[in-house]
């Protein structure tokens, strides 16, 4: 058996669904023998990870299953081992790099915080 990386996806439509198309990511772990196995299993995981339910506002949502569009064998699960990686392109790159340190002080100050709140 080994382990692979799957990215699931999903549309989510809310309402009428008259707005900017929405779509969640998801990035996965999957025991399979092979790739064939572990796509169908992240199919399934997929499709029971639908769901349909009503907003705040009494709006209908609905997370509809696009498909895997991603699969990546993990050759070793270990300390600091590459799960997935993706280039990007910005018009902008101090403006990306500034908002990356945004979030790691972000999760630094979460962190701390909890730290203080469990002591």
């Amino acid at each position: 058996m080994s382990w692979f990386l799957v990215k699931i996806v999903y549309r989510i439509i809310c309402g009428e669904g008259k707005h900017t198309p929405q779509f969640d990511e998801q990035l996965r772990l999957v025991e399979a023998s092979d790739e064939e196995s572990a796509f169908s299993i992240a199919t399934e995981l997929g499709r029971q990870g639908e769901d349909r339910f009503f907003n705040q506002s009494n709006q209908l949502v609905q997370w509809h299953f696009v498909n895997v569009s991603e699969l990546f064998r993990i050759e070793a699960l270990q300390n600091g081992v590459e799960l997935y990686s993706r280039i990007e392109e910005k018009e902008n790159g101090e403006l990306y790099t500034a908002l990356v340190h945004s979030k790691a002080e972000h999760l630094q100050l979460n962190h701390a915080l909890g730290y203080l709140q469990s002591i």
